[in-house]
């Protein structure tokens, strides 16, 4: 809302230091939550965009063990993640949320899935070998969060803790793209498929799903749906290192 206007005369002049404000959420719900969530995380993005696991899938120098492992880990992920999205399906707000919750659960456990199970196979890795994978601690804790903000916190912070995966995703997919085509074709086609077009148009109906909610949410929910943003983007991050170290419980 812009200031009102001051009138002559009046004996409550503004001045330079009554026009200073602390910053506060007051302040900051002036951005979309989206924004918000965004600004709050961006050292986070930043180191993903710079993490080693990403760079050696852009010029193709990633060892194929070290995507072997990410992969057979983030199948798991995407199995929790599609509940995390059926749930979303089942406390969605309004009929038209509740259909596009479910068309992406669809989504998740066909199209995306199906690249992982095609490229697993590419690498050696058979179906019952994919099924039997354990979960590394990284990927156990991340997928806990979800599921529990998911059945626990209210419908925004569900939507901020789903948002750093699909938005991260669709952000990564692009950056990676735009430096020119992988020389491994695996990992080309992994750039395709979270560079598309389609990809990014969930990424922005989740954004502006998070934005209207946001937009009712007093500054309280709002700082919790920005810690459960923050928290999957630090999962996020953690995952690529994960997946570069090969993360496996001590014992």
């Amino acid at each position: 809302m812009r200031p009102r206007p001051i009138r002559r005369g009046s004996r409550r002049r503004a001045t330079a230091e009554t026009q200073r404000e602390p910053v506060s959420l007051a302040r900051v719900n002036v951005l979309s939550l989206s924004s918000q969530l965004r600004h709050a995380a961006d050292p986070i993005w930043q180191a993903q965009h710079e993490h080693p696991f990403l760079q050696g899938i852009a010029d193709g120098s990633l060892a194929a063990e070290r995507f072997t492992f990410y992969i057979r880990q983030d199948y798991l992920f995407l199995v929790e993640y599609a509940r995390l999205l059926a749930i979303g399906a089942a406390r969605s707000p309004d009929l038209a949320t509740m259909t596009r919750f479910a068309q992406l659960t669809t989504e998740i456990l066909t199209t995306e899935m199906d690249l992982h199970r095609s490229l697993c196979a590419e690498l050696g890795i058979s179906a019952a070998a994919l099924e039997a994978e354990s979960s590394s601690p990284t990927t156990q804790g991340y997928t806990d969060f979800l599921v529990r903000t998911a059945a626990q916190g209210d419908f925004a912070e569900l939507a901020a803790a789903l948002l750093p995966c699909m938005w991260g995703y669709a952000e990564l997919g692009q950056a990676l793209a735009a430096r020119g085509r992988s020389p491994d074709d695996r990992y080309a086609r992994w750039i395709d498929m979270y560079a598309a077009a389609e990809f990014a148009e969930l990424a922005d109906w989740c954004r502006a799903l998070v934005d209207r909610l946001g937009a009712g949410l007093p500054d309280c929910g709002r700082a919790r749906a920005e810690q459960a943003f923050v928290t999957s983007s630090r999962y996020e991050l953690a995952f690529w290192e994960m997946a570069w170290n090969g993360e496996r419980w001590p014992v």
